[in-house]
């Protein structure tokens, strides 16, 4: 039998799930190496909310870090998540914006894109996988998993049918909140399997249930190729299952993978002293299973974020009336799969449903899911819900792609970059797409505030001169007394 084989997640998702996203690319650059000395499928490096992060808080060019990762591990193909139309944005852009994006992405060195739709809507990933293709590259087109009356094992299978009508060349079967259990992973891998026999599937998932695991082996056992893991601690809870942890569950199975548990433990060791260095983006409560998940279908991910969102609406006491009203919102949005960008819409629109009285304040995004501007979704939308929709957006339901009804964006793009004195080129064009104002704010960052006035008294007459000389500092109307020395 063909040993299964691991994809590992710790540069993207490992710490998008644990550490909120904030691994620097000068905490990836020491390990990066080994991570791809130690014959993984896959490293995953990118997307998801690495791009977005990497701008906003860490002041790096996402661009640079995926090329400087690509010159370093450069035997491992590198892998990234996708989130379809909506680029690793928040909302659709234009077919030439999302070939732009893929184009850059290639040519610094992406090799695997995992594309995904937020409605499972195959139409949202068409231009992304045909530019996925045209660069040579592999798209791996993806089935979000989900559980709602009119989720079915059938349906799913049906879906991976359509993502191969479409050029995908994998198909991976996505759990991004941790809810598949051992026998419908088992089932999902080898319906798909048996209707495309020369596809490789792929299965991800998180712990945050702690069934991924458990989940792995079954798939394994049906069939599946790769499955994705992490190393501790940006591994299990929220995150990915510890691969060391996955090697020891599948001991002695036919289809046990086979890594240097000498190189992996040195990794946990690097890792855990990052891992420390983060704490401050990091919670117990990411890192302990939680079956409430598999009620709430909340991506482990979007749960502290989720937190401090209630805070700010000085809401932290509804927190578990805002949850019980998560799949009220999702129901009536047609079922839809919770995951970037409708997890927030779908979280958003319960918490004010909790403050304000149910659709009394009706998001724009969430209108927007109603009337199909999303795309096309699982169930159907409450008649009601949509009815008040359309009513308060004065827009019309409509059916067909998205997309298509979004002009070619690229040339006033270009024209925005010119007179924000950004540079002219694909790169920056699809950042300033999806982030302007991080963007403006990277390339031209504002000057620091102006320091205190520091008023340096002279000695006294009689002070010694030379070194050790003794002089007393004014700073903010507080006086210091500092000795001077030569050091030189």
């Amino acid at each position: 039998m063909t040993p299964a084989s691991f994809n590992n997640t710790v540069l993207r998702d490992g710490h998008q799930s644990l550490a909120a996203t904030r691994m620097s690319i000068g905490q990836m650059t020491p390990i990066a190496a080994e991570l791809d000395a130690m014959g993984f499928s896959r490293l995953e490096t990118w997307g998801g909310a690495t791009i977005d992060c990497a701008l906003r808080f860490l002041k790096e060019n996402p661009f640079e870090r995926l090329g400087t990762l690509k010159s370093i591990a450069s035997k491992t193909p590198h892998m990234m998540l996708l989130r379809g139309q909506n680029l690793v944005g928040y909302k659709h852009y234009a077919d030439d914006v999302v070939e732009a994006f893929v184009n850059a992405s290639a040519k610094r060195g992406m090799d695997v894109f995992r594309v995904f739709d937020a409605l499972n809507d195959p139409r949202n990933l068409h231009a992304a996988v045909a530019a996925v293709k045209k660069a040579g590259k592999t798209a791996e087109g993806v089935i979000c998993y989900t559980t709602s009356p009119v989720h079915t094992i059938e349906a799913f299978v049906k879906l991976g049918d359509e993502l191969v009508e479409i050029g995908c060349d994998t198909i991976c079967v996505k759990d991004m909140a941790g809810l598949i259990g051992p026998k419908a992973a088992a089932d999902i891998i080898s319906g798909l399997k048996k209707r495309h026999p020369k596809i490789p599937v792929v299965l991800h998932s998180h712990d945050t249930a702690g069934l991924a695991a458990t989940t792995y082996y079954a798939a394994i056992e049906a069939g599946v190729d790769m499955v994705d893991t992490s190393i501790a601690p940006f591994a299990n809870g929220t995150a990915q299952p510890d691969t060391v942890r996955m090697l020891e569950i599948l001991k002695g199975h036919p289809r046990t993978p086979h890594y240097d548990l000498a190189a992996l433990n040195r990794a946990r060791e690097y890792f855990t002293k990052v891992y420390a260095e983060l704490g401050q983006f990091t919670s117990p409560n990411n890192e302990r299973v939680d079956t409430d998940t598999l009620i709430y279908q909340v991506p482990g991910g979007m749960l502290s974020n989720f937190r401090n969102q209630l805070k700010e609406l000085k809401m932290t006491d509804k927190f578990d009336e805002v949850l019980a009203e998560i799949p009220v919102v999702r129901e009536a949005l047609g079922w839809i799969p919770l995951v970037t960008p409708t997890s927030q819409i779908v979280g958003t629109q319960a918490a004010f449903n909790v403050k304000f009285g149910r659709w009394k304040n009706f998001t724009p995004q969430a209108i927007d899911i109603a009337l199909g501007y999303y795309g096309r979704t699982p169930g159907k939308v409450d008649p009601e819900v949509q009815a008040l929709a359309e009513k308060i957006a004065q827009k019309p339901v409509i059916t067909e792609r998205p997309a298509d009804l979004i002009a070619p964006e690229l040339p006033k793009i270009y024209a925005d970059l010119k007179a924000a004195d950004i540079p002219v080129n694909d790169e920056m064009a699809v950042l300033f797409a999806m982030f302007p104002q991080q963007l403006k704010t990277f390339i031209h960052p504002p000057a620091p505030a102006a320091a205190a006035p520091v008023e340096v008294k002279s000695p006294a007459a009689d002070a010694p001169s030379g070194p050790g000389q003794k002089l007393n500092l004014t700073i903010d109307g507080k006086t210091f007394s500092a000795v001077v020395e030569e050091i030189a």
